[in-house]
């Protein structure tokens, strides 16, 4: 008897729960009825305030998802790449300003300290970090370097058992309330170092970006460093370039796919139980062929991206992971939720543009995943150069120094 499925089945529609583990299922499981039961019903009025949702922070501890990957003995989950990608997945269901905060934590913040930090740093911190009784934010982009992040001019020079860090940062996630902040400043040598600077330290400010028109329960932050002193032993041992930098945000940016892909399903999700009870000329909108058209192209979006993030996270267990294959996943997923989110905007008609019906606040969200951890133009060229073995970036780019300071 051939297999069947039955009316009405949601996204998994190539069934790939099949290949989820126990504990994978249990993961996403517990997330995704997190964000039902905690996240949806507040989100949209923190989102219209520009207000970020602390509330939620100790229910989300509370999961006990903080650290992903990192192993158990340092008080994280050690979970898998696959259930790392569902747990971004579901808290985008959810909202992207929650997935944005968490995915700066816990991918960011504590995966900086995981892949760079000493044996030291790291059991200091990670292990207060996974409880979230202390919250990670990690100060890259600057004002003048959004995608040529290498040119980075912020400089921590050596005063005898501390660096002084001097320079600006901009759309710095959590920064404004962060118990830590992971700053990267080029040193006396031109080389490249993380450095951990502590909240209330002198000469630390983050002011908080308001006006975004995406993302808007997440507070970004401007930060300057103004003769910001941080102990020695504050710099992560095993960041000396900006290599060594790359390896975070190539770690994390598989998590970005997934994001993009929660957007996606929750707006699919909503266009298809709005289409199911909305009646217009005295029949449903799914009974009329375009608008079932419209839902077959995009689950056929949804499952393409399912199948790539599955893959890419796969790969990432057995280490085969490649830059290339990061952005790939994020160049593509994120090309495709946009167009998802914007056709179940749509599909609602004028009630996809109000927050009561969720699918606006992931119309304006995935814009913003569209852009961050690299745009789709520079996703592209880090494939190209990949397949190609040549750079399309601008000229020695990636050994180019930044502006010296007049004498």
């Amino acid at each position: 008897m051939a297999f069947e499925l039955a009316p009405g089945t949601g996204t998994d529609y190539y069934l790939l729960e099949e290949l989820l583990t126990d504990e994978e299922r249990a993961i996403r499981d517990k997330v995704r009825a997190f964000c039902d039961r905690e996240v949806i019903p507040i989100i949209s009025d923190y989102w219209q305030r520009e207000e970020f949702p602390f509330e939620l922070i100790p229910k989300m501890a509370a999961l006990r998802i903080a650290g992903g990957s990192i192993p158990t003995i340092l008080g994280c989950p050690g979970m898998s790449a696959v259930a790392m990608g569902l747990v971004a997945m579901e808290l985008s269901r959810g909202d992207g300003s929650v997935s944005a905060f968490f995915g700066v934590h816990s991918g960011l913040a504590m995966m900086a300290i995981a892949l760079l930090g000493s044996n030291e740093q790291r059991m200091r911190w990670l292990p207060p970090m996974a409880r979230m009784e202390r919250i990670g934010a990690f100060a890259l982009t600057e004002p003048d370097h959004g995608s040529d992040v290498v040119l980075l001019e912020s400089r921590a020079r050596r005063e005898g058992d501390e660096y002084v860090i001097d320079g600006e940062k901009r759309w710095i996630g959590n920064a404004s309330f962060a118990d830590l902040t992971i700053v990267w400043a080029r040193d006396d040598e031109g080389h490249v170092g993380g450095f951990i600077v502590e909240k209330g330290t002198p000469g630390f400010e983050a002011e908080v970006i308001r006006g975004k028109t995406s993302k808007r329960a997440v507070w970004q932050a401007n930060v300057r460093l103004r003769g910001v002193r941080v102990p020695v032993e504050h710099r992560l041992e095993k960041a000396r370039t900006f290599k060594d930098t790359g390896k975070v945000l190539v770690a994390t940016r598989f998590g970005v796919a997934w994001e993009a892909l929660g957007h996606a399903v929750a707006a699919y999700e909503l266009a298809l139980a709005y289409a199911r009870r909305r009646v217009q000329f005295g029949r449903p909108l799914v009974a009329y062929q375009d608008v079932q058209t419209r839902l077959a192209k995009m689950l056929a979006e949804i499952t393409s991206m399912q199948l790539l993030s599955y893959r890419l996270s796969q790969l990432v267990e057995q280490r085969w992971m490649t830059e290339g294959m990061a952005s790939l996943a994020k160049m593509h997923n994120a090309q495709k939720a946009r167009w998802v989110v914007a056709q179940a905007r749509d599909l609602l008609g004028g009630n996809g543009i109000l927050l009561d019906h969720h699918v606006a606040r992931h119309w304006a969200d995935v814009e913003a995943v569209y852009t961050y951890e690299g745009t789709d133009t520079i996703q592209s060229l880090i494939v190209g150069r990949e397949i190609t073995g040549v750079s399309a970036f601008a000229p020695h780019a990636e050994q180019a120094q930044p502006p010296q300071p007049p004498v």
